[in-house]
């Protein structure tokens, strides 16, 4: 998401300059890859590169080959096959063992809704979209369709332009469906077209309650994730933007009132962390009732059963599978920095649905097919 969000300044800027733009994107992997698709990046006409779409193996071809896109004006799909032996020629021999498909778009800055236009409002406020691309194999040396759509509150924004065999019935029909991951789908009763469905979320939302020291490393580690934070404490020497610049909004008030000045969805979390146990019991008692997907609570296993205990005396149902006490992985953490590390990576695991363990032990691809 923060990619996403650095790649639309970097467009913004090359407006300014009156500089050409194209977009890379991988729309298409066939075993391992160093990024799967969703996978971007932007570059000008002087060369100038915004994300990335590998590990650093491919963006030098993807930069050439962008710059002749700028160029010409027409866009190309480019498959990389890192399967061969002589993976030498893409400049690393990375030996991802995969097949990757690149749509390679200029971006015209005249098009209401372009590439980068869609991506804009589908990052403008916290409601899901699908962004849907179009590319054909089959038909792998003609101009692509491309980044062409954008469903979001029920709403298509932007426009095909094309309705060979119906294509555009078929991709609505598709969207009338629940699409809670990105789903790559091929239409043989449309020339074997492809088109990516991209489920675009919210950045992962983090309410905080405490701004003590110890929660400082844990603000900077979720601004580097990209990730948002609402800050909430009860004391305004220690609640201030000097002292945490990233988070937005920042709210001081007391327990009883905090719930009525947050906001919150399925990519919203919290962080009991506040060294104050009558505090965290009145915010426990009305977080439960949001339903969030994660509720982690500082403090041993002891703090957390005697919260609930409480609780459960003033008549408070809990449901525990998403309150988690003490919080984050067991990785022998010490010190608030490494604490941060072990509550983030215990957030990410949660909402991605993954019990964590050792790549290593892995069989197959590091990340899921696409279905």
């Amino acid at each position: 998401m923060k990619e996403l969000h650095q790649i639309i300044k970097a467009y913004e800027k090359s407006l300014t300059r009156k500089q050409k733009t194209a977009l890379a994107t991988v729309v298409k992997v066939d075993g391992s890859a160093y990024r799967r698709p969703g996978a971007r990046m932007l570059v000008t006409e002087d060369g100038e590169l915004t994300g990335a779409i590998s590990g650093g193996c491919l963006e030098g071809d993807a930069l050439r080959k962008a710059q002749s896109v700028i160029f010409q004006q027409k866009s190309m799909i480019v498959t990389y096959d890192t399967t061969d032996e002589d993976d030498q020629k893409f400049g690393i021999g990375l030996g991802c063992n995969g097949i990757i498909q690149v749509l390679i778009e200029p971006i015209n800055a005249e098009e209401t809704f372009n590439p980068i236009e869609l991506l804009k409002l589908a990052l403008a406020d916290r409601s899901a979209s699908i962004l849907v691309t179009f590319f054909s194999l089959k038909n792998s040396r003609s101009e692509q369709l491309g980044t062409k759509l954008l469903f979001k509150d029920n709403k298509f924004y932007g426009a095909l332009d094309y309705n060979e065999s119906g294509l555009q019935k078929l991709v609505e029909q598709e969207l009338n469906r629940p699409i809670d991951s990105n789903l790559i789908k091929s239409y043989p009763e449309a020339d074997d077209m492809f088109v990516f469905y991209e489920r675009i979320k919210a950045p992962i939302q983090v309410l905080l309650f405490g701004a003590g020291n110890d929660t400082l490393p844990l603000a900077k580690m979720i601004d580097i994730l990209g990730w948002e934070l609402t800050l909430i404490d009860g004391r305004k020497s220690h609640a201030t933007h000097q002292r945490f610049p990233n988070a937005y909004p920042i709210i001081v008030a007391p327990a009883d009132e905090v719930i009525n000045k947050i906001k919150w969805d399925d990519q919203t979390v919290a962080l009991l962390m506040t060294h104050n146990f009558e505090y965290e019991v009145m915010v426990l008692s009305s977080l439960i009732r949001l339903q969030l997907p994660y509720i982690g609570i500082l403090g041993p296993k002891k703090k957390t059963l005697k919260l609930m205990e409480r609780l459960t005396l003033q008549g408070i149902q809990m449901e525990e599978s998403n309150i988690f006490g003490p919080i984050g992985l067991d990785i022998g953490a010490e010190g608030s920095e490494e604490i941060a590390l072990s509550v983030l990576s215990e957030i990410k695991s949660v909402l991605a649905k993954k019990t964590p363990d050792h790549l290593r032990d892995k069989l197959g691809p590091i990340h899921g097919e696409e279905r």
